[in-house]
C-alpha cells in the first residue's frame, strides 16, 4: 500500500468525524490553529528563510520570491484569516429548500461536506493556511501537496496545525501534507479516486493544465489570470492611471494582476505618455504594438498577448473601440478578471454583458477578485470554469448537497 493511499484512508476516517462536528467545535479548532501560528512564528520564519535562500540559490527571483516569502505581517494575516473563517456562517446543514409533493412526501435539499479535498499548489505558503481553514469550516478533511520550493514552510505550518488539533482532542488528520514533491506522487494524487472527492490546483498554467489533463478525480480549474484593463475614450485618465498602476504593480505575481492594457485610439496620444511614464517609474517593462513602441515600449510578439507574466511586465495595444477591445479579450483572455475604465454608461454595460469572465469590472482594479475582498473570508482559489463554481471560491463553493425526504409510508405505484 502506498503512502498516499494510507493518507487517503486516514483523511476519509477523519472526514467522518469532521462532518459530525458542530459549528462551535469547528470554530474552536480554527481559533486554536490561529493562535498556534502566532505562537510559532519564529519556527515558521526560520523554515521559510531556508526555502527562500534555496530558491535564490537556484536562480529564482522577482515575483516568485515575493509569493514564497513570509514575514510577521503575512503570518499574522494568515492567523487572522483563520479567525475570519471562524466568524463566517457555517454552510453545513443549511436547507436550501423544502416542499411537499402531491403524494405527501416532503423533499428538501441540504448542504453537506464534500468529504476529502485535495489541493495541489506551488509557491505560496499562505495557501496552506487558507485551504486548511476553509476546508475545516466546510466540514472536509484536506490533503495538501505543495511545491518543492516551499516544502519547509508548508511542512512546518501543517505540523503546527496538526499539533494544535491534537492538543484540543481532535483528529490531527483533518489536515495532511504530502511530503514527496515528485511529479509521480502528484500524478498518483490526481488519481486517488475513492479517497479524494475533489481536487483543486492552484498555481501557474503548467500545473493547472497537468492536473486537468491527468486527474481522474473531479477537478475545479483555478485561476490562470491573463487579465486586461481597457481604457475607453471617455475614461477619466487620472483615474485610469491609478487603476492600471494598482492592477499591475501592487502584487504582480498574483492571478488577478493586470497583464494586458488596451487603450482607445482617440485618447492614445494623451494617455500613452502618461501611463508609460508611471509604469516605467515602477520598473514595469511594457511590450506594445507599434504605437506603444513609438512612445517608448519594446515590441510585443503574438505570444505576449496571451501570456500571464506574474511579473513586472505588461503587454499593451491600441484598439479602435470597445468592440475591438472585447474581441481582443475574447481571443486572449483566460476568463478570470477584466476591467473597463469609462464614463460612458452604454459602453460599460456592453462590456459587462459581453465579456465572458468570472469577474468583470467597471472603473475598478482587477486586484479585487479575491474572496476576502468580496466578503467571503479567505478563498480556496478563483475558479475560471463554469461548473460547479465560478470566481472566488469561499465556503459554499467547496460543499455539496444531498436530498432529504420525509415520508409516512409512501410506496411508488
Amino acid at each position: 500500500m502506498s503512502r498516499l493511499i494510507e493518507m487517503g484512508q486516514a483523511a476519509k476516517e477523519a472526514s467522518v468525524v469532521l462532518a459530525k462536528l458542530r459549528t462551535p467545535e469547528k470554530n474552536k479548532a480554527l481559533i486554536a490553529s490561529a493562535e498556534a501560528l502566532e505562537q510559532n512564528m519564529d519556527k515558521i520564519l526560520a523554515a521559510n528563510k531556508v526555502d527562500v535562500e534555496m530558491a535564490v540559490e537556484n536562480g529564482i527571483k522577482g515575483a516568485f520570491i515575493d509569493r514564497l516569502t513570509l514575514n510577521e505581517k503575512r503570518i499574522k494575516d494568515m492567523a487572522n484569516g483563520l479567525r475570519d473563517v471562524a466568524a463566517l456562517p457555517d454552510p453545513i446543514g443549511e436547507v436550501l429548500y423544502m416542499k411537499t409533493l402531491d403524494n405527501g412526501l416532503i423533499v428538501g435539499q441540504k448542504r453537506v461536506p464534500m468529504g476529502v479535498i485535495g489541493i495541489i499548489f506551488e509557491a505560496r505558503p499562505n495557501v496552506t493556511s487558507d485551504a486548511f481553514g476553509l476546508c475545516l469550516k466546510a466540514g472536509s478533511a484536506t490533503i495538501l501537496r505543495g511545491g518543492k520550493e516551499a516544502f519547509n514552510s508548508n511542512t512546518t505550518i501543517v505540523n503546527i496545525f496538526r499539533d494544535a488539533l491534537e492538543k484540543i482532542g481532535m483528529p490531527k488528520d483533518f489536515v495532511q501534507m504530502v511530503e514527496d514533491t515528485s511529479r509521480e506522487t502528484a500524478t498518483e494524487m490526481m488519481r486517488l479516486n475513492g479517497y479524494i472527492d475533489l481536487l483543486i490546483p492552484r498555481g501557474g498554467a503548467g500545473l493547472i493544465k497537468s492536473v486537468v489533463q491527468n486527474s481522474t478525480v473531479p477537478v475545479i480549474e483555478t485561476g490562470i489570470g491573463n487579465c486586461h484593463v481597457y481604457v475607453d475614450e471617455t475614461a477619466d485618465l487620472e483615474k485610469a492611471v491609478r487603476i492600471v498602476l494598482n492592477a499591475k504593480t501592487q502584487r504582480p505575481g498574483v492571478c488577478n494582476s493586470c497583464e494586458s492594457l488596451l487603450v482607445h485610439e482617440n485618447i492614445a496620444e494623451k494617455f500613452i505618455p502618461m501611463i508609460i511614464k508611471e509604469l516605467k517609474e515602477k520598473k514595469v517593462e511594457i511590450r506594445g504594438d507599434e504605437i506603444f513602441v513609438n512612445a517608448g515600449a519594446v515590441p510585443a510578439s503574438e505570444e505576449d498577448w496571451g501570456t500571464e507574466y506574474d511579473d513586472l511586465i505588461i503587454s499593451a495595444r491600441v484598439v479602435r473601440n470597445v468592440d475591438e477591445a472585447i474581441e481582443h479579450i475574447r481571443k486572449y483572455g483566460t476568463g478570470h478578471s477584466e476591467a473597463i475604465i469609462t464614463e460612458n454608461y452604454t459602453n460599460a454595460q456592453k462590456f459587462l454583458d459581453e465579456v465572458d469572465a468570472a469577474a468583470v469590472y467597471v472603473n475598478a482594479s482587477t486586484r479585487f477578485t479575491d474572496g476576502g475582498e468580496f466578503g467571503f473570508g479567505a478563498e480556496i482559489g478563483i475558479s475560471t470554469q463554469k461548473l460547479h463554481a465560478r470566481g472566488p471560491m469561499g465556503l459554499k463553493e467547496i460543499t455539496t448537497t444531498k436530498y432529504i425526504i420525509y415520508g409516512n409510508g409512501q410506496i411508488r405505484e
